[in-house]
């Protein structure tokens, strides 16, 4: 029911009291085609992200995934949609559709148990290799370590071969004597001059 005041009702009141003024929000306007690039984009060169390839393999995986995921689905929508519309068009014959329909159904679902064993045994394959790749290279490093420490090893001992020979030489308590004769039997002038050859070029006599 309408409240009357003075003779008309409320709503009346309302369509005919003066409306107030539209307020329109300011929004900024869209550049055009021909307006210059900003200042403060000027020089800028747009660099597309960074890809990682491992993230892209899954990626990739999972979206093959998806694909048969949403065309099982679609066909079993499609196949509902068709079922009921046989049902409403044929009548007596609907029984005869729904196991005609039943029976693609099943080769539909034999079909993707068969896509999906596929995509599962190809998985099982790459992971295969990529394990033994992994334990070739694992392999592959230990043996270069190992023949790296064996040149170490060869290294090494040729080192202590050669500091044993240059021992032989060396001036100890017992050689003291001997070798002391010797320097003095056979003395050595080491003051002269050289050029830039290396040839000797002045020797001082020994006194």
């Amino acid at each position: 029911m309408f409240q009357v005041i003075g003779g008309r009702s409320v709503q009346a009141v309302r369509l005919l009291a003066p409306r107030s003024a539209v307020l329109v929000e300011a929004v900024r306007g869209r550049k055009s085609r021909n307006d210059p690039v900003a200042k403060s984009k000027e020089g800028r060169i747009k660099v597309p992200p960074p890809v990682d390839p491992v993230e892209m393999v899954v990626l990739k995986e999972r979206y093959s995934e998806y694909e048969l995921i949403m065309r099982a689905l679609r066909l079993e929508f499609k196949e509902e949609v068709l079922r009921k519309k046989y049902e409403e068009e044929t009548g007596s014959q609907a029984e005869e559709r729904a196991r005609q329909e039943k029976e693609e159904h099943r080769a539909l679902m034999d079909w993707n148990d068969q896509e999906n064993l596929q995509m599962l045994k190809a998985r099982i394959l790459r992971i295969q290799k990529e394990e033994e790749e992994a334990e070739s290279k694992t392999v592959e490093a230990a043996v270069q370590r190992e023949e790296e420490l064996q040149q170490f090893i060869k290294q090494k001992e040729k080192e202590i071969l050669q500091l044993q020979e240059e021992a032989k030489n060396f001036i100890i308590l017992e050689n003291l004597d001997q070798r002391i004769e010797e320097a003095l039997d056979n003395p050595k002038n080491y003051n002269f001059a050289i050029d830039k050859e290396g040839n000797v070029v002045k020797r001082t006599v020994l006194q």
